[in-house]
């Protein structure tokens, strides 16, 4: 540390002023404001989601092209000889085909998408909840019905016993008058006669009861029967013939001074039975009511607990329907959203196919082989293909579709088919190619064509764009994991790149371009729902909730909820707040 001698008073002046100056900038720094929030935006771009793996770089100067599956030629659009630039359209082949496969698996997509919105749009649970209330309604009114039907058979059989009761006693009055009267020996019961002296005669009523006829004056000892019905309880109500009979003793007719003369006797005797046989049959056809109007209620009671039995099953298929609907709802979702799912997939290979029915230059170059002509299938059966001589369009001579190989059989470049099996063949190129390997689960997600992003470890502010060229079919064991190798070739190149220098290849496999996306680093999650935070009136972040699509490695799309260009906060780093003299030895 160095140590300055200030002499003078200015000098003193001087060292004051700049101790003053130190310490008020101090201050100030350590009162400063906090800086406020970094601010992005709502934009479009590309949420993609990728896989890596780490790989060295080797020089190109060949590579063969080709197209991935077989298709017929329909123009070249390069000639053997021909410089050509990255991206340049080489060849295209019909693909009449490929947009049909492509139609297919939309169609597919649709339907599914609409079996999903179906469900999601299904009122089937609020149906569910309208049937049970609906059944318990009808549960609770099926009740009410029986209750009211029991109460008017109970009021039936209170008619039919009341109305009994009182035939029973007309029935009463009937035989005590034809006893005063002193007429026949005879017991009346249930519409039936018993005779007990010689001096009754029995008639058969017009409803088929048999009843006294009028007769002769009886003996004393003989008299007149009704047989009384029980009212005290109606489940044990006595039959005809096993109650006890009430008789009335006769009254017997003399010759005296004082009797009354046979004529009168008779006249008598005779409206008395008659009036008796009325009562009896009124007694037995109230008797046959009482009885109708039980066997009635138990029918009704009977027919009654089966319709509230069947309403209460109805009520218990409401519940599991409705139960079955909340279960069964979530996993119908799931499971078409897979469908879903698995659609959109097959769109994206028949879409991939429609793209590569176009050949591009992946880098820049010099052709020179071509293996096909227009009319001709190429692609993955190249054989039977003509080679085409540099700068035009004709064929090489003496070599027919049929010369496709050698007499070994190997389609290797020859004499007759310069480049082999490969449809065009690039020289001169000046870039490099990367070959990594995949772990299994990543290597089924990586196919030809698809766009790759290639770091340096020596170089870390460089990214350059690349393409899958290929990928093995067969896998080798690393450290007891299959991988399957893939060649990356770069389509930029950099004067700091040199051959073997480590880089790392992320081959994106999923795209999804020109979407509105934010950065995963700004968005928030609550449970299944997602926010940003977005500036309000007053600067401070406001929490603003939105539907998140696909979510990618480094974006979030966005289908609603925000709109293009609206401001978003980020999140701000913790910084260490810096303290005055830290860090230096002994003060300043």
């Amino acid at each position: 540390m160095s140590r300055t001698v200030v002499r003078g008073g200015t000098g003193v002046r001087l060292a004051g002023a700049v101790s003053l100056v130190m310490v008020s900038a101090m201050v100030a720094g350590c009162s400063e404001a906090p800086r406020p929030e970094p601010v992005t935006r709502v934009a479009r771009g590309t949420v993609a989601t990728k896989v890596t793996a780490s790989g060295a770089l080797a020089a190109v100067t060949s590579q063969n092209l080709g197209f991935p599956k077989g298709a017929q030629l329909k123009e070249v659009d390069a000639k053997v000889g021909d410089q050509v630039r990255p991206g340049q359209v080489l060849a295209k082949v019909d693909d009449f085909a490929f947009r049909q496969a492509l139609a297919q698996q939309q169609a597919q997509l649709d339907q599914q998408s609409a079996g999903l919105n179906k469900i999601v749009d299904s009122n089937s649970v609020h149906a569910a909840k309208a049937s049970l209330a609906q059944a318990k309604k009808i549960l609770s009114a099926t009740k009410d019905n029986v209750d009211a039907q029991d109460h008017a058979d109970s009021s039936a059989i209170d008619r039919a016993r009341t109305q009994l009761n009182f035939d029973q006693s007309q029935l009463d009055q009937a035989g005590q008058l034809a006893s005063r009267d002193g007429c026949g020996t005879g017991s009346f019961t249930a519409g039936r006669s018993f005779g007990t002296g010689t001096g009754t005669g029995t008639g058969t009523d017009a409803d088929g009861s048999v009843a006294p006829t009028p007769s002769a004056p009886a003996p004393v000892s003989s008299g007149f029967a009704v047989r009384r019905s029980r009212s005290s309880d109606d489940s044990t109500e006595p039959t005809p013939s096993s109650e006890p009979i009430r008789t009335w003793p006769t009254a017997t007719s003399s010759s005296g001074s004082g009797g009354t003369t046979s004529g009168t006797t008779t006249t008598s005797c005779t409206t008395d039975n008659q009036a008796v046989s009325t009562a009896q049959r009124q007694v037995v056809s109230s008797q046959t009511a009482l009885e109708a109007a039980r066997r009635s209620r138990e029918v009704d009671k009977t027919t009654g607990q089966l319709s509230v039995e069947n309403a209460r099953q109805s009520v218990v298929s409401a519940q599991n329907t409705l139960d079955s609907a909340n279960t069964d709802r979530p996993s119908d979702i799931q499971g078409q959203s897979a469908l879903v799912a698995n659609a959109r997939a097959a769109v994206a290979l028949a879409q991939r196919d429609v793209d590569n029915a176009v050949l591009y230059a992946p880098v820049g170059g010099t052709v020179s082989a071509i293996n096909g002509a227009v009319g001709e299938f190429v692609g993955s059966a190249t054989s039977g293909t003509t080679a085409l001589a540099p700068g035009s369009e004709a064929s090489i001579p003496g070599v027919g579709a049929a010369a496709t190989s050698d007499s070994a059989g190997n389609n290797g470049p020859s004499a007759t088919r310069p480049g082999g099996s490969a449809f065009i063949v690039l020289n001169n190129i000046d870039t490099f190619q990367i070959v990594v390997p995949f772990e299994e689960s990543d290597a089924v997600r990586v196919a030809a064509n698809q766009q790759v992003d290639v770091t340096f470890d020596a170089v870390p502010d460089l990214t350059r764009r690349g393409t899958v060229l290929s990928i093995a079919p067969g896998g080798v064991n690393i450290s007891g994991v299959t991988n399957y190798y893939a060649t990356v070739l770069l389509n930029e190149t950099d004067p700091r790149l040199k051959d073997g220098l480590t880089a790392e290849a992320g081959v994106q496999v999923n795209a999804l371009n020109n979407v509105l996306v934010v950065p995963n680093g700004a968005v928030l999650r609550q449970g299944d729902q997602t926010f940003v935070n977005t500036p309000g009136p007053d600067g401070k972040p406001v929490r603003t909730p939105f539907q998140a699509g696909a979510v990618g490695d480094d974006t979030t799309q966005v289908l609603s909820g925000l709109n293009e260009g609206q401001p978003i906060l980020m999140p701000q780093a913790a910084v260490a707040p810096v303290v005055p003299g830290a860090g230096r030895g002994g003060g300043g």
